[in-house]
């Protein structure tokens, strides 16, 4: 029981320290930080000093009711789970198939939702995808959406550093200070594997030179992917101007140097063969076979969920495409696909459509046939 009660704790107060850094500063410490973070930006709150000063000029009563909503909702959520803790277990056996299709409902609404875009769609796909192939060649994800939700604000504020002191700003104390701790973050890995490979280096005796695996594999691959759409980045911001080039430039060739170094340990054989696993492959007991069965379906099903949302709209393709995945790919029974049919179009239907009014557009079947207005 320690064992299970120890890292939940440890999990749980964590929460409080991730969001002193994305409130106070801005720098997210977690995706759910981060995603909270976008959030925050799409609302017109930016995290930062604001967020700590009172009203009118600033948020501290936001910052207040986060910080009241933590600390009652873990009393609310522990006399929950002592009241239903044997009901609530019974959650874990539900299957991942009835799960699916109301995910993937719950991905596509709210990824139109933020803006009432329909290729936003598009681009949660093509992320989606990227997302899974980073997953199955060991590279990490948070760091890309760190990337996208920190950008334009580092964007923005590289812009008025430069343009109130130029380059002097690099000189400032507190700059020098959060490089020096950048440089070690970096400077830190290298050095703890080398202390660690030379005191193996002494009290071991040397075997036989292990053969290095020098192949082109598709982990080599990606990361010659990432050297190529830096480099591509690079030449096509070769003629832009001081401050259309800066931001580009200073995320283009730190990014460059460093995807050259990860492809050159790859090229020689020194990468880090536990990061090449797959959080899909690891200690998996899926034969490959029917794990690469599974995969095509998953993706099938994902790419005519959003071909159907843009044939007949998304009302009727969450009741068309729930029905055909639960009837066919999981198999489940008349009543359980029924129910949950109708259950998924409702929830769409009757609460984003009909209570918040979002504009779904109409499926281009229905503006072919002039029954739509095509908006």
């Amino acid at each position: 029981m320690e064992g299970v009660l120890g890292p939940g704790a440890a999990n749980n107060s964590s929460l409080g320290g991730n969001l002193v850094t994305t409130i106070a500063f801005g720098v997210p410490a977690s995706v759910s930080t981060a995603i909270l973070m976008g959030a925050f930006l799409i609302q017109g709150l930016v995290p930062g000093p604001a967020m700590l000063t009172p009203e009118p000029k600033g948020f501290l009563s936001v910052t207040f009711a986060m910080v009241w909503t933590i600390v009652i909702s873990n009393i609310i959520t522990v006399a929950f789970c002592f009241l239903l803790l044997n009901q609530l277990v019974k959650i874990t056996q539900v299957r991942g198939a009835l799960l699916t299709p109301f995910i993937l409902t719950l991905i596509y609404v709210d990824a139109f939702a933020e803006k009432n875009v329909f290729q936003d769609l598009w681009v949660v796909l093509v992320y989606g995808g990227l997302g899974w192939v980073m997953a199955k060649l060991g590279w990490p994800r948070p760091p890309l959406l760190l990337g996208l939700v920190l950008g334009p604000l580092a964007e923005n504020k590289l812009f008025l550093s430069t343009g109130n002191y130029g380059l002097a700003w690099l000189a400032r104390p507190g700059v020098l200070i959060l490089l020096v701790i950048m440089a070690g973050g970096l400077l830190y890995p290298f050095w703890s594997t080398w202390r660690r490979w030379h005191s193996e280096v002494r009290t071991v005796p040397s075997p036989e030179p292990a053969r290095r695996d020098r192949r082109l594999d598709r982990t080599t691959a990606f990361t010659l992917l990432i050297v190529v759409l830096f480099a591509w980045a690079l030449w096509q911001s070769r003629n832009f101007g001081i401050r259309a080039g800066l931001f580009p430039w200073a995320v283009g060739f730190p990014g460059l140097a460093l995807a050259i170094v990860q492809l050159a340990r790859e090229l020689t054989g020194r990468r880090d063969q536990t990061s090449a696993l797959s959080a899909f492959e690891d200690a998996s007991e899926v034969p490959p076979a029917l794990a690469a069965r599974r995969t095509i379906e998953v993706c099938a099903w994902t790419v005519g969920y959003l071909a159907a949302i843009w044939l007949v709209g998304f009302s009727l393709a969450t009741l068309v495409t729930t029905f055909f995945y639960l009837k066919i790919c999981a198999r489940e029974r008349w009543p359980m696909t029924l129910a949950m049919t109708l259950f998924g179009f409702a929830f769409v239907w009757g609460v984003f459509e009909k209570v918040l009014g979002v504009p779904f557009p109409p499926g281009r079947v229905f503006v072919w046939l002039g029954l739509g207005n095509g908006s």
